[in-house]
């Protein structure tokens, strides 16, 4: 009976021993994986933005301005401001100016960003897209007499604009 349990005793040494190693070494592991597919993530190549605009496929954080431009031509509309955005649950953004004034996206729970927004309006085509740094962030499809309405109002600032905004006054 003593060399039974001596043995049980090693055997549970040796697996308490493999289970420390695991714990230890389970860390970094689980790191480097996050790392190394956070790091897969990019941008698909300019061709297949390409492509994406093309078929109307409007991915958000896939596009650049520069693909769009590319397949739909400038813009016949466009306007950059800081903007405030609200980021939603599934981490889209939202800019403020697409919110009625005193209310916030349905399911918004708190979290917001600030950059310079640039935004193009394509009437002909009814879509209201939103860039920061380059890449797709929010669009929207809209009638080409609200796209007009959206173009009035940037118009209407813009007036107002001093040179600290960074826009020349006439």
């Amino acid at each position: 009976m003593p060399r039974t349990q001596g043995v049980m005793d090693m055997r549970f040494g040796l697996a308490r021993a493999f289970q420390k190693t695991v714990r230890v070494l389970i860390c970094p592991c689980i790191l480097l994986a996050l790392v190394a597919g956070s790091g897969c993530k990019g941008l698909p190549t300019l061709e297949q933005q390409e492509l994406l605009v093309r078929g109307n496929n409007l991915v958000l954080d896939h596009i650049t301005t520069r693909a769009v431009v590319n397949v739909w031509g400038k813009p016949p509309h466009h306007h950059s401001e800081f903007t405030h955005f609200f980021v939603m649950p599934d981490r889209t953004l939202i800019p403020s100016s697409r919110v009625p004034a005193g209310e916030v996206p349905k399911g918004w729970n708190a979290g917001v960003h600030a950059g310079e927004g640039v935004f193009f309006a394509y009437p002909d085509r009814g879509w209201l897209l939103v860039f920061l740094d380059e890449q797709l962030i929010y669009k929207e499809e809209l009638k080409a007499e609200q796209l007009d309405a959206l173009v009035k109002a940037w118009a209407y600032e813009d007036r107002f604009r001093t040179r600290l905004d960074g826009v020349p006054t006439p």
